[in-house]
């Protein structure tokens, strides 16, 4: 297993890392982390959809593995289409570029 195949934190995820289907094929790239850095929950990921430009929001239980190169979610090409939009709410930067929600019923 080459570095870049090594599983990383979900707070290691590279900014617009290209993320995949179930299949391997490209969904779009990880615009945000969605999560609560200081309790260290993951809630997902904000997705730039390549198919049709708009962020759409890949929730934590989808994400299989994230890397270097990329993240992989087993999603279906139908699921994909699918995705509900993304709703930007309360946000925090963190180190890599990329955005933290945080829900306002999320304690922290």
């Amino acid at each position: 297993m080459s570095d870049l195949d090594t599983p990383l934190a979900w707070t290691a995820m590279p900014y617009r890392a290209p993320v995949t289907d179930r299949d391997g094929k490209p969904i779009g790239t990880a615009e945000s982390l969605l999560g609560d850095e200081g309790a260290d929950i993951f809630h997902g990921i904000a997705v730039k959809r390549s198919s049709d430009g708009k962020v759409v929001e890949v929730a934590a239980d989808h994400v299989k593995r994230i890397t270097a190169q990329e993240v992989r979610t087993d999603l279906t090409s139908q699921a994909v289409a699918q995705l509900p939009p993304y709703r930007e709410e309360h946000w925090f930067h963190i180190g890599w570029g990329g955005l933290f929600r945080k829900h306002p019923e999320w304690k922290g």
